[in-house]
């Protein structure tokens, strides 16, 4: 909560001198309520808060055979719940109306980078054949990821509605938890400018 409201207090006084702003919901990689706000006529700031999708199954094994309970612990399962993510990013818009050949609305292309922290809650259930060899336990913890971003993508403003919508695609990569770790992250939105 302290990042969160640290990373607001900064982005105020940059916000205040935006050109253009938007706010919206982006649904992918992560689900996210997403606000952008342009600096000047190629850059824009973004802002996003939502829920990250969580790993794949091998991802959370591998984190709890590297660190088990115990020397006897053997991983039996696990579940996820509580994922959330904050993303802050820049990027460079360039408008490519003229080269699609569009007469309404406008299109723009944009490219990118920015951090990430997400966090997932992992409920781990394993067995312990020194303690018990029937019985199994649970162990929770939080995996929290937190690392840099690139990304692209367009997007397309509608001439007679304050709202454009948005495509993209984009890389992280994890610097805390599994180091070098890489995820393909995609999403579409709409936002309405305002």
């Amino acid at each position: 909560m302290k990042k969160l409201i640290l990373m607001m207090i900064v982005l105020i006084p940059v916000l205040t001198f935006a050109q253009e702003s938007s706010v919206g919901l982006r649904l992918g990689e992560p689900l996210s309520i997403t606000y952008k706000t342009f600096l000047d006529e190629n850059f824009s700031v973004e802002g996003m808060i939502g829920r990250a999708g969580v790993n794949s199954a091998q991802y959370y094994r591998r984190s709890f055979e590297n660190n088990r309970p115990s020397s006897n612990a053997f991983y039996a399962g696990h579940s996820t719940g509580n994922v959330f993510s904050i993303n802050a990013r820049i990027a460079y818009n360039e408008d490519f109306t003229d080269e699609f050949g569009i007469t309404e609305g406008y299109l723009l292309g944009y490219a990118g980078v920015g951090g990430q922290i997400r966090s997932v809650r992992v409920n781990y259930a394993y067995t312990d054949s020194s303690i018990s060899p029937t019985t199994v336990f649970g162990e929770n913890r939080t995996n929290i990821d937190f690392g840099p971003e690139v990304f692209g993508g367009a997007e397309y403003y509608f001439d007679d509605l304050p709202i454009n919508v948005f495509a993209e695609v984009g890389l992280f990569m994890e610097l805390l938890d599994r180091f070098g770790h890489l995820r393909l992250q995609g999403a579409i939105g709409v936002r309405y400018i305002f």
